[in-house]
């Protein structure tokens, strides 16, 4: 009974902090991306003093996360948390004509992530990197192969050579999403890169996370009918 009143309690938190509109409207925003306040600000239509108030009273709740930039330490991007998703039904998002994961080298998590949509979505999918390695990194491969998927070593491209429109780009690196235009239409996914580190427990860590976001992003995109 302890564990259904905390339940209880946990999920009247997050609906009584979800009770302001302009809260629920940032729940909408995180449900599929992150962002970061100057962003939501800007989407909103918000002032700065308003945005920190709401954020806020969302970290309280336990509604949110905030982790900093790995590209620009001075930013920071908030994340919506798993459990608080329980207590949210995102927006359906329209079909795009392919999803495109991008990270800058195009050899860990972008690859780990196209792999992961071709389980979880019909939905035509391909990865690349800004500033693409030569190859896919053979730690990347090794854990894509633990988990029973097949990553190609040399199957690295250039986003330019690979988006196109009508196309659903996924920036699963900050860098990226820091330096693609702001008119790309796109999600993104503040994921530590695993390379640095370069560590299983590092690219584990990437994997899962991912999984975990694909597998929440995929039954919120309708699928395109002949």
């Amino acid at each position: 009974m302890s564990v259904e009143l905390s339940s209880v309690e946990l999920r009247a938190r997050i609906h009584a902090a979800l009770g302001d509109p302009a809260r629920l409207a940032i729940a909408d925003i995180l449900a599929t991306g992150d962002a970061s306040p100057g962003e939501i600000g800007a989407h909103l239509g918000m002032p700065t003093n308003l945005v920190a108030h709401h954020l806020g009273v969302l970290a309280d709740a336990g509604v949110i996360d905030r982790r900093r930039s790995e590209h620009d330490r001075r930013r920071s991007y908030l994340q919506l948390r798993p459990a608080a998703l329980a207590a949210l039904h995102p927006p359906r998002l329209s079909a795009p004509r392919r999803v495109v994961f991008v990270c800058t080298r195009n050899s860990a998590r972008s690859q780990l992530a196209a792999a992961l949509w071709t389980q979880a979505s019909p939905i035509a999918v391909a990865s690349a990197g800004t500033e693409p390695a030569t190859r896919v990194n053979p730690r990347a491969v090794r854990i894509a192969r633990r988990h029973g998927l097949r990553l190609d070593p040399t199957g690295t491209r250039r986003l330019d050579d690979v988006a196109d429109d009508g196309d659903l780009v996924i920036a699963v690196c900050d860098h990226v999403h820091e330096i693609l235009p702001v008119d790309t239409a796109r999600l993104h996914w503040s994921i530590p890169d695993p390379v640095p580190v370069d560590t299983d427990e590092a690219f584990e860590t990437a994997y899962a996370d991912l999984a975990d976001r694909i597998h929440r992003l995929a039954p919120t995109i309708e699928e395109q009918h002949p």
